[in-house]
């Protein structure tokens, strides 16, 4: 599939980048503003539910491409 790998490239940078919106603590809001200020219920299961996924389906993928 044509840009397939630029793709991948480009999930990975938004996986780093979200990481960076962890608190202190590695947890993460309901939401976050437009300054990166955590805002809604806080700390948010659905939200980590969502990472842990895309850190297993972007792990899958990134093997299947070594």
């Amino acid at each position: 599939m044509p840009g397939a790998r630029g793709d991948l490239k480009l999930a990975q940078y938004y996986f780093e980048k979200t990481l960076g919106y962890a608190n202190h603590l590695g947890l993460y809001s309901e939401e976050l503003g437009l300054s990166g200020e955590h805002l809604g219920n806080f700390p948010q299961a659905f939200t980590h539910l969502g990472l842990i996924s895309a850190a297993y389906y972007l792990d899958r993928k990134l093997d299947d491409e070594a």
